[in-house]
């Protein structure tokens, strides 16, 4: 086993963002537009005038306003800026050059780390769709007949994707009966948001072994829901205004590579899927999830009870010869375990009941650990959101 990397950076070694973790969002100082770092510690590493002064070939990437850039140079290029970051933060002759350029947390304000292309969601937990289907079925089958075939999805709302501590405004809607006014019933989705990087071409399917070449990194995700305008809009096409007013993610990309530790075998596939979803051949990911609502831990959702592994929504998504895009998104859906504290939603954790919903001014957080190659555990960016009145 190699012998883990030291930081020299202070505070940083054995905490959440120790070197193995490294994740990358984009920042801003009062006065100066936002530009690329990455997080170290208690620390965002400014790289642009970095990259400038050691003369990087892709310095430019790290003066945009997103991660796009960056993410579009590829696989090959987004592993060799990882080893020359490593390489910056654990190697003493470095310290000089870099440490200037270390800002402090609580100096910057972070923004929405990638311009997103389009956004995708997904239904991938088995103990989610069964709950639902429980709530809303109860004298019929929990799963629909497709369910175990393919991972179920919906094309949802990219102009809407917002970074941690965007104010969510509760939407306004149909209701069933015909009503109209304010959701009654504001819920939340724990998810898991996976980051496209490199593009592929229309036409040709993503393969799931392709899965590293094209995602670049995770990002934590809440797909806030209308349950009430949800239920009336639904049937026969499925999520729309429901789920389309806002969906917040982290303000910190955390690299495919930084994950190598946390793949895990799925619970198990039955029926076997097609061979185009790699059946026995693709991981899922040991990721814990701690729902917090106004500062208290609610639920505790496991990601590796999931049943549709993230390479397999890749090669669903992209079957039919759809293509994605640099800053393409995609949803887990809702990350939901096999027991009662382990439920991702609200509706779940209080099984329909209309008291179990969001007020108005009410925060909800969700936290994200899992495995570090260091042998300790990296976190995921918190993603946050505090509800406030419907306008209009």
């Amino acid at each position: 086993m190699k012998t883990p990397l030291t930081t020299w950076v202070p505070g940083a070694a054995g905490s959440h963002f120790d070197v193995d973790n490294l994740p990358y969002g984009v920042f801003s100082q009062p006065g100066e537009e936002p530009r690329v770092g990455v997080r170290v510690g208690d620390f965002v590493l400014d790289l642009a005038p970095v990259a400038a002064a050691e003369m990087l070939d892709v310095h430019h990437v790290f003066e945009e306003r997103s991660l796009n850039a960056l993410m579009a140079e590829g696989r090959t290029v987004r592993e060799s800026v990882r080893r020359w970051v490593t390489g910056l933060l654990t190697e003493d002759p470095e310290r000089d050059l870099v440490e200037p350029h270390l800002v402090p947390l609580t100096d910057v304000t972070l923004h929405l780390p990638v311009e997103v292309a389009d956004y995708v969601d997904f239904y991938a937990s088995e103990h989610h769709a069964t709950n639902v289907g429980r709530i809303f079925r109860p004298d019929g089958e929990a799963l629909l007949p497709n369910w175990k075939h393919l991972p179920v999805g919906y094309h949802g709302r990219a102009g809407t994707v917002v970074a941690s501590g965007t104010p969510v405004v509760r939407p306004t809607g149909q209701r069933p009966g015909g009503g109209f006014g304010p959701s009654a019933r504001l819920d939340v989705e724990a998810e898991l948001g996976f980051v496209v990087g490199t593009a592929s071409e229309l036409g040709t399917p993503v393969p799931y072994h392709a899965f590293a070449d094209h995602v670049f990194g995770v990002v934590g995700l809440n797909d806030w829901s209308a349950r009430d305008i949800q239920a009336w809009e639904y049937v026969p096409l499925g999520p729309f205004l429901g789920k389309s007013f806002a969906t917040s993610v982290s303000p910190w990309v955390t690299p495919i590579e930084a994950l190598d530790a946390a793949w895990v075998d799925l619970p198990g596939q039955d029926p076997e899927p097609l061979p185009y979803l790699g059946p026995g051949e693709t991981k899922g990911l040991d990721i814990d999830v701690e729902i917090v609502v106004n500062g208290d831990v609610i639920s505790r959702p496991p990601y590796r009870t999931m049943y549709w592994s993230p390479a397999q929504m890749l090669a669903h998504l992209t079957v039919n010869g759809a293509s994605v895009r640099t800053g393409d998104l995609y949803g887990s859906g809702t990350i939901s375990g096999p027991e009662p504290d382990q439920r991702g939603s609200l509706l779940e954790i209080g099984w329909g009941e209309e008291t179990a919903f969001l007020a108005d001014g009410d925060e909800v957080t969700l936290r994200y650990t899992a495995p570090g190659t260091g042998g300790g555990r990296i976190a995921l960016g918190d993603v946050t959101g505090r509800v406030e009145p419907a306008r209009g």
